[in-house]
């Protein structure tokens, strides 16, 4: 009898443990039901459309492009990686095989060429002096130099620079400043020229339009120069621009177990840009070498071009101290006359004193100084046309040497003084114009002594502040005060000022 009462209660019991688990089960659901649903979304993200991926893609693009257009940037943490990123990463390319899209960018093989660089660097001053404006033209004979009272525009260099292809590089600078008499805006083509970088035997080609590569201010662009004004013997020599020209430069890297490059060039021998050799009429319409007539002459032979040649060493004396010793030469013929030519030589020596536990570049000392010499053999000269005025010169060389040295202290982060010293003199009569060489303002005896102040507040910008003492036999009072004030900044790619 018990037995059917038992059977009823048992079963009772079933009943009641499969509902208490069933609901269990539904409760510890409800409990995970969020993680699931969680992952459930990230299982969709995961199976998103290849569009999706693709735009993810072609996004991660565009923000590489960007910050490699930008300037190097303070480094900022991660954002978390969400799933989706770490689908992207998984479909990506290796790095070697992404394609560029960089308009400025080039990949060929397994290497990245930077197509072109763009910069733009801008120098200005503003001063005066003791001397009228018609004179400071003199004193200050470079046309990169604070040239009159008031404010100069020194010089707007607009540089593109880059890789042509694995086999050349190419650099082109475009400059613009404003004429301190006129006031007229002059546009003149600096350097333009191609650089080869896979010849054997360590040689190198260069051809185009280019400084000549003589002593250390000459191939040097007016922005990277310490003082505000080129040195007196460079205007002398090599003009108000400096000595380039179109032309070819064959380098050689020597095997020797320092650094060691001896360098050889042909250019062309005319233009106000090679002054001192077949020149042009304008230019000595307003500086006449030696007060000599200009005489149109062609080209006729290679004996009527340009020859420069270079020997450049470098060697670490200490690993604080780094030396730099060169010499240089340049032949070529002048526009005296067919039995005109011309000799250039010069010798320079740069130290630079830098402890290895500097910051960013700061202390440093920089010790720099050029010697030069010029045989300017004019051609005889003589003109009757004018029965009251017969001109009658005889063939004469005129010699004309200077150096300078000059003396840079960067004596805490962004601040440097220094001290330059120059002189300059010749032999040989100047004549018709200036009735003696010390009434030659590009002939006479020169002296000038420059103190400077420097301060760099980044590597894109910096203010100078430099005082002239000129003491030359050309000026009425024999002496000369001038004050200038430059400020300069920098747009783009452009290399940053280094010490």
């Amino acid at each position: 009898m018990l037995f059917p009462y038992l059977k009823q209660m048992g079963l009772i019991v079933l009943t009641l443990v499969a509902t208490l688990t069933a609901g269990a089960h539904i409760a510890l659901a409800q409990v995970k039901n969020p993680e699931l649903e969680a992952l459930k979304r990230e299982i969709e993200e995961l199976r998103r459309s290849d569009g999706e991926k693709q735009r993810k893609l072609d996004e991660l693009l565009r923000r590489i492009q960007t910050m490699e257009a930008q300037p190097a940037a303070v480094e900022k943490p991660a954002a978390p990686e969400s799933a989706l990123d770490r689908a992207v990463k998984e479909t990506e390319p290796a790095p070697e095989q992404a394609p560029r899209t960089d308009l400025f960018s080039r990949q060929i093989g397994g290497a990245t060429f930077r197509l072109i660089d763009i910069s733009l660097d801008a120098l200005f001053a503003a001063g005066t002096s003791t001397e009228r404006d018609s004179s400071i033209q003199n004193l200050e004979g470079g046309d990169h130099d604070p040239r009159r009272r008031g404010f100069t525009v020194q010089n707007i260099e607009l540089s593109f620079s880059g890789a042509v292809d694995p086999y050349f590089t190419g650099e082109a600078h475009i400059v613009y400043l404003i004429d301190p008499v006129v006031g007229d805006t002059r546009v003149e083509l600096e350097e333009a020229f191609l650089t080869t970088q896979a010849l054997p035997y360590g040689l190198q080609l260069k051809g185009g339009f280019y400084f000549t590569e003589f002593g250390l201010i000459n191939p040097t662009h007016p922005h990277a120069w310490d003082w505000l004004d080129q040195p007196v013997i460079n205007t002398r020599l090599f003009g108000p621009d400096g000595l380039r020209q179109a032309g070819v430069r064959l380098g050689w890297l020597t095997p020797l177990p320092w650094y060691s490059v001896l360098e050889v060039g042909m250019q062309n021998a005319n233009g106000e840009t090679a002054s001192s050799f077949f020149a042009n009429d304008e230019f000595f319409e307003e500086r006449p070498i030696g007060g000599r007539p200009f005489v149109q002459q062609d080209v006729r032979n290679l004996g009527d071009l340009l020859y420069s040649a270079r020997w450049e060493s470098s060697w670490d004396l200490t690993p604080a101290v780094t030396t730099k010793l060169g010499v240089s030469g340049c032949y070529g013929p002048t526009a005296t006359g067919a039995d005109g030519d011309t000799w250039i030589y010069g010798a320079d020596l740069k130290l630079r004193w830098r402890p290895a536990n500097n910051f960013r570049g700061w202390p440093f000392v920089l010790w720099q100084s050029e010697a030069m010499k010029r045989d300017y053999r004019a051609a005889a000269f003589f003109d009757d046309s004018d029965p009251d005025n017969v001109i009658d010169l005889p063939q004469q060389t005129l010699r004309d040497w200077g150096f300078y040295t000059q003396l840079l202290y960067g004596f805490r982060y962004g601040w440097a003084g220094g001290l330059r010293y120059e002189y300059a003199s010749g032999s040989g009569e100047s004549v018709l114009t200036y009735d003696g060489r010390r009434n030659d303002p590009f002939r006479d005896d020169r002296h000038r002594i420059s103190p400077l102040l420097v301060w760099q507040p980044s590597e894109f910008s910096r203010i100078r502040l430099q005082y002239n003492y000129d003491r030359a036999t050309h000026l009425e009072n024999g002496d000369a005060h001038s004050v200038w004030l430059g400020v300069e900044f920098l747009y783009g790619a452009h290399p940053a000022h280094k010490y």
